[in-house]
């Protein structure tokens, strides 16, 4: 490719024996330069990665066999465009069940809760046909400090259960950034070769069954092919339609699709379906914009020269009408379609749309007004990769970032005003929530669509913290575990998924405080997970004085145990006194928030492991300030100290291990067994 990126026009065609002409010979000089440059900058960015990787989770060890844990998470295979990329085999192999497996069939038992899930029970469970797996996870685990054997299950090094012990979180670190600084090396891999991804454009049912449509709204289009025959085509209309195949005897579901806005629709409801069968074809390069009422077109706001101009397509030579930027905001593009009798529909224009129709036409339902590309894949190499990984990692906003509906309910469309479209959203139980999109945006949803909490109302990318805030910790864990994976598989890196959750648990790990209750804590202060659990633990059963009474001991305000406060009480009450009068303790309540390595890396309870990673002055004033104690927990702060490093033999439940031969255990033996022998 060029600089940019693009892909250059002429192709190189003759090879080096031939001989390349002077245009050949100057691009592919471009690709080689290119590729050197590239290599000397990546390999800094992977090497900086995998530092704040292995910052993030160094003091993540094995501390415990089992946590005892009820959670756990979800897997099943990972299929894209109906081929398996990662099968249930691959992804539960080496895990732990969380519940009993059993067979779909016949319902016998595959694997008991707790089975470490080798080889031959991984591939029991395939063949089984099982759909998805409950396994245990780091993501779930539930030890105070590092993780437990059981929730992490096979150490990938040895290929047997992991160790009391394990360093985890360096061996993840390590994991993850290593394939980072070979990746740089791999441009060539996509390199300048252009990826044409062929975009699919039909859908069709995996099995067979009967159809059935739902909250499908759909224009008929009246056409005539080339024979002259008029056809009728249904066109979808709004984003929420699914096609739901049932099986034809008993009516449940089998599965569901979501149909496309603007799909041409080739099925009926209940109509009988077989395999293969194709339900709709839409144009995959292309959104479309279409009318769904007849009637008379006319354009608003459209100026050429001030926000649309004619471009020539270079490819068909015809030439376009497209909408551009404009710096006056208070005028939007748009299309007015008069279909007579009050009967008026308005689509806004965004940025970028090619104008299909023209002005003062007449238009029929189902005809498409607008369509706007959507955007040409560049050439993928890993320059597009590392960024990515850094930015999910980071848990960074994207630079436009859509809204997204917090609720389930209908869309109506609101006034436009200064440039901004108001989209209401309105819950079956009555709840409102007004959002505003800027009409520069292509906006996806249309008035009158049912939305799902979580669905995109813009086009852009959604914001992990969206996601965090609307489908809560487990989506938001699933999506950068699921973003990171699928850039390294685009390399064909494979990476055991257990040592991203190992960070994604890092990022994790802190709680912002939204009622302190009765705790030591401060509003929206952002505690530690484990921290917060032990303090509300231990205030839990307490209670506390809302009036001393006459007792000389306990104040207003003092939080004391029952058996204290009852004991007072019964001594007050002998005395003839006022007793105390007291209320439940109430514990703290807080909601998660993900926060990129960095800044979980320098918010550590170690302050040494933060300051010798970066920001030093500030993480040491910080300290001194609040005047933190090191626990020298994790490994970095004891290498720093000089200590042995808490992981291995070193860790702290086996320092008062007394070690000796093998000799003096049994003599030991045998003569504790003689002394129980003569008691009895």
């Amino acid at each position: 490719g060029n600089s940019g990126g693009d892909t250059i026009e002429n192709p190189i065609i003759s090879n080096f024996k031939e001989g390349l002409n002077v245009l050949e010979y100057f691009v592919s000089t471009h690709g080689a330069r290119k590729g050197l440059a590239d290599t000397a900058l990546k390999t800094a960015d992977a090497g900086y990665l995998t530092r704040r990787l292995h910052d993030v989770a160094q003091d993540v060890v094995i501390t415990e066999h089992d946590c005892g844990t009820l959670r756990g998470i979800n897997m099943s295979a990972i299929i894209n465009n109906d081929e398996v990329t990662e099968s249930l085999y691959e992804r539960i192999l080496g895990r732990t069940a969380l519940d009993d497996v059993y067979h779909p069939q016949t319902g016998e038992l595959i694997a008991a809760v707790g089975t470490e899930l080798d080889e031959a029970y991984a591939q029991a469970i395939e063949d089984a046909g099982v759909e998805e797996v409950e396994i245990r996870s780091v993501l779930t685990c539930e030890t105070l400090t590092g993780v437990c054997a059981l929730c992490y299950g096979r150490n990938l090094a040895t290929g047997r259960r992991v160790n009391v012990g394990e360093a985890v979180g360096v061996i993840a670190a390590q994991s993850i950034g290593e394939p980072g600084t070979q990746l740089t090396l791999r441009t060539f891999h996509t390199g300048g070769a252009a990826m044409n991804i062929a975009a699919e454009n039909t859908l069709d049912t995996k099995y067979d069954g009967m159809i059935s449509l739902d909250s499908m709204r759909t224009v008929t289009k009246v056409e005539t092919d080339e024979n002259g025959e008029i056809k009728n085509k249904e066109i979808v209309l709004g984003r929420s339609g699914e096609v739901r195949i049932l099986e034809a005897k008993t009516k449940t579901v089998i599965t569901t699709y979501n149909i496309p806005y603007g799909a041409h629709l080739m099925v009926k409801d209940g109509q009988k379906v077989k395999k293969g069968e194709i339900l709709c074809t839409w144009d995959p390069f292309n959104t479309l914009i279409i009318s769904d009422i007849d009637g008379t077109l006319s354009f608003e706001n459209i100026v050429e020269g001030v926000n649309m101009r004619e471009e020539g397509d270079e490819q068909t030579g015809l030439s376009e009408l497209v909408i551009t930027e404009t710096k006056d905001k208070t005028r939007t593009p748009q299309f007015k379609v008069d279909g007579g009798e009050d009967n008026i529909k308005i689509f806004n224009m965004p940025v970028g749309a090619i104008l299909v129709a023209k002005d003062k036409a007449q238009v029929k339902a189902g005809e498409i007004l607008a369509k706007i590309p959507r955007s040409a894949t560049r050439t993928r190499d890993i320059t597009g990769g590392l960024p990515r990984v850094t930015e999910l990692f980071e848990a960074r906003n994207p630079s436009n970032p859509a809204v997204v509906a917090e609720i389930d309910g209908v869309v109506t469309y609101g006034v436009s005003k200064r440039g901004n479209q108001e989209i209401i959203i309105t819950s079956k139980d009555g709840e409102v929530k007004h959002y505003q999109v800027p009409l520069s945006k292509h906006i996806l949803v249309h008035d009158g669509d049912y939305v799902r909490a979580g669905q995109p109302l813009s086009d852009g990318a959604i914001t992990p913290q969206d996601i965090l805030r609307i489908e809560g910790p487990a989506a938001v864990q699933r999506y950068v575990l699921n973003g990171i994976q699928e850039v390294y598989r685009l390399q064909g890196v494979k990476i055991n998924d257990k040592h991203i959750e190992v960070i994604v648990r890092q990022m994790m790990q802190k709680m912002e405080i939204v009622d302190p209750g009765d705790t030591r804590f401060l509003e929206s202060e952002l505690v530690d997970r484990f921290t917060l659990r032990r303090e509300n633990d231990w205030i839990w059963d307490k209670k506390v004085v809302t009036d001393a009474g006459q007792s000389s001991v306990m104040h207003a305000g003092q939080i004391v145990s029952l058996k204290d406060l009852r004991q007072e009480n019964s001594a007050l009450r002998r005395q003839d006194l006022n007793p105390v009068q007291f209320r439940d303790a109430v514990p703290a309540t807080a909601q998660y928030v993900l926060q990129g390595i960095t800044k979980a890396s320098l918010g550590t309870q170690s302050f040494m492991s933060a300051a010798s990673f970066q920001e030093t002055t500030k993480v040491l004033n910080e300290a001194a300030i609040s005047g933190k104690v090191d626990e020298l927990r994790g490994l970095k702060e004891n290498v720093i100290v000089g200590h042995l490093i808490p992981a291995g033999t070193g860790i702290r439940a086996y320092e008062h291990v007394v070690a000796g031969s093998r000799e003096e255990y049994d003599r030991l033996m045998a003569t504790k067994f003689a002394d129980d022998e003569v008691e009895t």
